[in-house]
């Protein structure tokens, strides 16, 4: 009679099961390794500081696009007002213009 504990060789389950346990093991172990030699290695920290300077760059030029719309904000305000302006001093000249037409044209009529 067998025992349970027989070794049947390659199909013994129990000693599979130890293979792969042991197996999967170094596998943890490798991709932990992988893992922290990667982290460390100069390229990584070289990508890690591109990484940050790039993020710097994007906050200042946010804080810039901000600035730039405020002050183009004001500019257009300013722009408006100037336009608004010329309109005013373009229905001025020809209110005057003709204030001075119908003087002359008086002055013509009285014998001037």
């Amino acid at each position: 009679m067998s025992s349970m504990t027989e070794d049947r060789g390659p199909l013994d389950l129990t000693r599979q099961i130890e293979e792969l346990r042991k197996k999967s093991e170094e596998a943890v172990l490798e991709t932990s390794l992988v893992k922290a030699v990667g982290m460390n290695s100069p390229e990584m920290r070289e990508a890690i500081r591109t990484i940050k300077n790039l993020e710097i760059r994007l906050s200042e030029s946010l804080e810039i696009n901000k600035s730039h719309q405020k002050l183009n904000a004001k500019l257009q305000e300013r722009l408006t007002e100037a336009e608004q302006e010329s309109i005013e001093f373009h229905a001025d000249n020809i209110k005057l213009s003709r204030q001075i037409e119908d003087k002359v044209d008086q002055l013509r009529k009285s014998g001037m």
